[in-house]
């Protein structure tokens, strides 16, 4: 996720640019830039850093001009740079890029064969080259920048400007969003509302296919094909606070609600349909260094240590392969046993966890080899790891995890395909089974979140309760972890999470009329067994909340309250579970009054022991 602005108008674009990206930096924070029109050239400042140090650079460099547009980054291709940075620029045509195209390397390929010369690692240069090419093929800029688009697979907001067309800017959107702004003689666009909203509540939204050609005094709208489309103006009615979260009342709550595009951005690219296959491209291990792999060691702290029980059954089921799961503060006091046979893999949102990175130098030091599961490009960990998987669930405000656990199981997932398609567990059309459920997940996630009213009752019911027990068996039982957690972190409310089996060992002394017991009981082959256990808790006066299908009758009749979930293959229920979990505990903590983005005592990473 980046953060992209554009202005045309009267006024001197660098001020409002500038502006609209420290709204943004939410949307990423490695690097920054903008390019300017002005005095008949395209001006461009671009640095590695927060926005702050880019305003600095143009503050000792200014540039003045009445057209530009500016980038604030969250890496995907290419690390943190100055030449990574955007807007990238070739020819006579300047480009920001808020997303991934996937065919960027056959692209780069034919537009090296052409004598283009590359100055970053980014698949974002390639549209500059693409549009600059069309251009100078004879197409009129308008024209090349539809048949450049028309040649692009993956997603896309972009805003485009031409030395040789000071009176335009050409903004375009796929999978990606983008507004547009309209003013009095001037008209912006934006990642966000939140950039834009200090200089006009007006905006349309652009939807897939779709380009806007802003000038000074109007915007027209076409799709790929040249016809001309038109579109509704919306007034905003939000605050600039809560412009900044998106209309939503916490980033928490924002962020649950990414989380279908997060979970595209995750797999996006790295399978392929074809082929019935996962790649990993920034792996270093061949398939013979994998095949002589002997277990998988997975160390983790908190919601990514639930995110890693998950991996364990992903990757022992699909790869057949032995897996341990240890937590990282713990990890290295233990002498753990490891060595260049073990494939040691550690997760972090952030990749400055001080527990992990510890982990990490314990297992180097006993030969073993080491693969990161992590959401920030250049991190510590990215970068002391043999090899990366980046979970591209962009900046994460809210202090407790959302999108980045949703993403790690989705990546795990991924790595438990891979692995078994090396190893031979898994056939081809295994795999591509699997890979086709995965691609059905984000549209499940998006009907889980459509029953966020019917949580906000259950919540509404429960909130006061003083502890609560959440249940699960197999797949689920992490997810009985991760819930509880959840509530926890956000709502200062006691609560544990089992297995389901384990519940006669203790926890059942603990249930009365007062006890919420929250329960993963969707279909499975420990359905018999969960529905023994929410028997026992109902014998006992137990509060019963369910998170099962709609039309699953036997939980039902035996629930006192039932969140419902869509139905899912087993092996994906967990991350379709996460959504309600999150969303039961939010709305809790809501009720309660608590700081739901920044708990107490909590921080967003832990970088000490």
């Amino acid at each position: 996720m980046c953060g992209i602005i554009g202005y045309i108008g009267q006024q001197n674009a660098a001020p409002i640019l500038l502006d609209g990206l420290q709204k943004l930096e939410y949307r990423g924070y490695d690097s920054a830039g903008l390019a300017v029109f002005d005095q008949d050239q395209i001006h461009i400042r671009r640095c590695e850093g927060k926005i702050k140090r880019l305003a600095d650079m143009v503050n000792e460099n200014p540039v003045s001009g009445k057209l530009g547009i500016g980038h604030t980054r969250w890496a995907t291709h290419g690390r943190p740079s100055h030449n990574n940075a955007h807007p990238h620029f070739a020819g006579d045509v300047a480009v920001v890029h808020n997303g991934i195209i996937e065919n960027y390397l056959e692209l780069k390929q034919d537009l090296l064969q052409a004598g283009r010369e590359f100055t970053s690692e980014t698949d974002s240069e390639i549209i500059a080259h693409q549009i600059d090419r069309k251009y100078k093929q004879g197409a009129p800029f308008e024209d090349a920048v539809r048949l450049a688009l028309g040649e692009l697979v993956g997603s896309y907001a972009l805003a485009i400007i031409h030395h040789k067309h000071p009176g335009l800017l050409i903004a375009a959107r796929r999978e990606s969003p983008l507004v547009v702004g309209y003013g009095d003689g001037e008209h912006f666009i934006a990642s966000d509302i939140p950039a834009i909203l200090s200089y006009t509540d007006r905006v349309s939204y652009l939807e897939d296919g779709e380009l806007a050609f802003l000038t000074p005094s109007r915007v027209t709208y076409s799709d790929l094909s040249a016809r001309k489309i038109d579109k509704e103006i919306h007034q905003v009615l939000w605050d600039p606070v809560m412009a900044q979260k998106a209309g939503y009342k916490h980033f928490m709550l924002k962020e649950i609600h990414e989380q279908p595009q997060a979970v595209i951005d995750t797999f996006r690219g790295r399978i392929s349909f074809e082929k019935g296959e996962v790649l990993q491209p920034d792996w270093p291990f061949s398939e013979k260094e994998i095949k002589r792999f002997e277990k998988v060691t997975i160390v983790a702290c908190g919601t990514s240590y639930h995110a890693g029980l998950v991996g364990k059954f992903l990757i022992e089921q699909l790869a057949r392969m032995p897996v341990e799961v240890d937590l990282a503060s713990e990890f290295r006091y233990r002498d753990p046993l490891l060595d260049e046979k073990t494939l040691l893999v550690l997760i972090s949102q952030s990749g400055e966890t001080a527990d992990t990175l510890a982990a990490l130098r314990e297992g180097q030091g006993k030969g073993a080899c080491s693969l990161g599961i992590c959401n920030v490009v250049g991190s510590s960990l990215a970068r002391a790891t043999d090899g990366i998987t980046y979970t591209q669930a962009g900046p994460e405000i809210g202090v407790a995890s959302t999108k980045a656990f949703t993403t790690q199981l989705v990546s795990l997932y991924l790595m438990a395909i891979y692995l078994g398609r090396i190893r031979e567990a898994l056939t081809q059309d295994q795999s591509r089974t699997l890979i086709t459920e995965l691609t059905h997940l984000p549209h499940l996630l998006e009907e889980a979140l459509e029953k966020e009213n019917e949580i906000k009752k259950v919540s509404e019911q429960f909130y006061g309760a003083q502890s609560f027990l959440y249940l699960g068996r197999g797949l689920n039982y992490p997810l009985a972890l991760e819930g509880a957690l959840k509530l926890k972190e956000i709502s200062y409310i006691h609560a544990e999470g089992y297995p389901a089996g384990e519940m006669k060992h203790g926890p059942i002394a603990l249930i009365n009329e007062h006890m919420p017991v929250v329960v993963a009981a969707t279909r499975g082959k420990t359905l018999e067994k969960i529905l023994s256990n929410i028997e026992q808790v109902g014998a006992r006066s137990g509060r019963v909340i369910a998170l099962t299908e709609e039309d699953n009758e036997a939980v039902i009749r035996k629930a006192e309250a039932i969140i419902p979930v869509p139905a899912a293959s087993e092996l994906l229920m967990p991350i379709v579970l996460a959504l309600p979990l999150q969303l039961l505990a939010y709305h809790i903590a809501v009720l309660r009054g608590t700081d739901v983005d920044q708990p107490r005592n909590l921080a967003k990473s832990v970088t000490v022991e």
